[in-house]
């Protein structure tokens, strides 16, 4: 079972994603790596993140290395898993119910909540949405398609009471479904025969600082 800690830092004060970089470079990276799927999915981009969180906000920072980039979706709650996308599930009451919240390389988002069950989940509406900045670089070096997107993430979307001191449970992944190389890949590996993120069992622990 995958561990991290979730360093609180002071609230950030940039509002461009090279500032904000900036910011939080002092934070430690951590890869998502696990390929549950490799058999049929064998393609696996280079994926890391950084967290913390702070009085107000979740900070989550993506840095992407993929072959193919997509960003067809510009509306909140389209098929974002579709893209080129990143995600984070994260549940606050022992698995029982969590959030995902899914964006694209643009930035364009998806929240659902919900228990695992499928018919029990709902979206997020798009004001709720929007409220989650995002930041985004995009560049091409030596043929690779590098990304990367800042997440700033407000804490009273997923719970309003203290944050410190508690241990949840999260896992991060990135996919792109319709991309020439589909893939599925996570920080904390799925033990299931199809590709399938909705499945909490699975999520690591995350120790909140």
């Amino acid at each position: 079972m995958s561990t991290l800690v979730l360093k609180k830092i002071h609230e950030i004060k940039g509002n461009d994603f090279f500032s904000i970089q900036d910011e939080i470079k002092n934070l430690s990276w951590n890869s998502i790596a696990a390929s549950p799927w490799k058999a049929d999915f064998p393609y696996s981009p280079v994926v890391e993140f950084q967290i913390a969180h702070t009085d107000s906000f979740v900070i989550l920072h993506y840095a992407v290395e993929e072959e193919f980039l997509k960003a067809q979706y510009i509306r909140s709650n389209e098929n974002i898993w579709e893209d080129s996308c990143v995600e984070f599930f994260i549940s606050l009451d022992n698995k029982q119910s969590y959030f995902n919240f899914e964006f694209n390389v643009l930035g364009t988002g998806l929240i659902g909540y919900g228990t695992a069950v499928k018919s029990e989940r709902k979206r997020l509406d798009g004001a709720v949405i929007d409220a989650v900045n995002t930041y985004t670089s995009v560049r091409k070096v030596d043929g690779q398609k590098k990304w990367n997107l800042i997440l700033q993430i407000p804490k009273t979307i997923i719970d309003t009471t203290e944050w410190s001191g508690r241990t949840i449970h999260a896992n991060f992944y990135k996919c792109g479904d319709k991309l020439p190389k589909p893939h599925f890949i996570a920080w904390n590996n799925i033990d299931y025969p199809t590709p399938n993120f909705h499945r909490p069992e699975f999520f690591g622990d995350l120790i909140i600082e």
